[in-house]
C-alpha cells in the first residue's frame, strides 16, 4: 500500500515526456590522423623509385 502513491505518480508523470526532433541535423565531429597511413604510402613510393633507380640515388 505505501508503494501506491509514488507508483501513480511516476505512472502520471509517464506521459508527460516528449520527444522532439531537433531543428538542426546533428554534427558529430571526429578526428581522425590519417598522417601515418600518407606517410607509409610516400615511403613505399620513394622506395620503389629507388630501387628503381639505383643510380640517380647512390648509397
Amino acid at each position: 500500500m505505501r508503494w501506491a502513491g509514488p507508483l501513480a505518480i511516476l505512472i502520471g508523470a509517464a506521459g508527460c515526456v516528449q520527444v522532439t526532433a531537433p531543428d538542426k541535423p546533428i554534427e558529430i565531429n571526429l578526428n581522425v590522423n590519417v598522417k601515418q597511413e600518407v606517410l607509409v604510402k610516400l615511403q613505399r613510393d620513394a622506395q620503389e623509385i629507388i630501387d628503381q633507380n639505383p643510380e640517380l640515388f647512390p648509397k
